[in-house]
């Protein structure tokens, strides 16, 4: 699995790499071009691979030690495709062996669509929402020598959490 998996993430980041040529010359003439082969940006890469997580095929190991899909319907898994023997455990959900703490009680963000979301990050069971109040220092001035006065200020916000 690992070896797949190793030589997937290796054809991902050769396939996206690109040419880069620099010209050199008397005043910006071309009469050498030097060229090489440039990396892509780790993010472009690091989508790539989530891409292929996310639809990476379930592998059982034979008794011979070999891999075979578990759902035979399936295609074989090319060269450059993920694959898994034993299911992601599930982060949502408090586990003690993996040492997830779940995401039950968590802040999160209502308007965010990214990780830190409401609708992500509660798995679906929803969230709630309630008002506290954030103390902040604020309208700083500093005052010659050597100090800083504040004020403080006091604001109501809401917060949501995971049910």
């Amino acid at each position: 699995m690992n070896l797949q998996n190793n030589e997937a993430g290796r054809r991902a980041v050769y396939k996206m790499a690109d040419v880069a040529c620099k010209c050199h010359g008397v005043s910006g003439s071309c009469s050498l071009k030097t060229c090489w082969l440039q990396l892509a940006e780790f993010r472009k890469v690091g989508d790539q691979l989530k891409e292929k997580y996310d639809s990476a095929a379930a592998m059982r190991i034979t008794r011979k030690g070999k891999l075979e899909l578990v759902n035979s319907r399936f295609n074989q898994p090319t060269p450059e495709d993920l694959v898994y023997v034993d299911p992601s455990p599930d982060y949502c959900l408090r586990n003690e062996t993996t040492g997830s703490l779940g995401t039950q009680g968590r802040l999160c963000n209502k308007t965010s669509e990214g990780m830190d979301g409401c609708e992500l990050m509660c798995c679906g069971r929803g969230y709630d929402q309630f008002k506290s109040v954030q103390v902040e220092r604020c309208h700083c001035k500093f005052h010659w020598c050597c100090y800083v006065k504040c004020k403080k200020c006091t604001e109501i916000v809401d917060q949501y959490v995971c049910k």
